[in-house]
């Protein structure tokens, strides 16, 4: 089955540093993105969305710039192949705005439905850091 792929763009009022940090570890993320978020001793993110643990491995890591959790699931490591969630920042040199770019690939929820999760997580994410 073809995975959904969802792409979209933010402007952010707020450093690369600080917006980093919300992205990149476990308590940044649950303060916005998941309702719970650990990480297990072979460094596996386990987010938790209503009562539902899902688990990622941290795939790419670059400092205040891209992060990328590529999902799998423990039992059936073939089951959730291909599914991912990347975040990329991007400050325009000439106005200095900060943009953060989504992409989100999965199955999970159709792509209209996810634009609108996307909003409101974003909405949250931009209330907390002050944005």
């Amino acid at each position: 089955m073809p995975l959904n792929q969802f792409v979209a763009d933010y402007q952010l009022n707020a450093s690369k540093k600080i917006v980093y940090a919300y992205l990149s570890t476990a308590s940044g993320l649950q303060e916005w993105f998941a309702d719970e978020v650990r990480i297990n001793e072979d460094k596996t993110f386990i987010f938790n969305f209503d009562q539902e643990d899902h688990f990622a491995k941290q795939t790419t890591l670059k400092a205040n710039l891209h992060i990328r959790w590529d999902f799998f699931d423990p039992k059936n490591p073939s089951l959730g192949k291909g599914s991912f969630i990347e975040f990329k920042l991007d400050e325009a040199e000439l106005t200095h705005s900060l943009f953060l770019k989504v992409i989100d690939q999965s199955n999970f929820y159709p792509v209209e439905e996810l634009a609108g999760i996307w909003e409101g997580l974003i909405s949250k994410l931009k209330q907390i850091i002050g944005a």
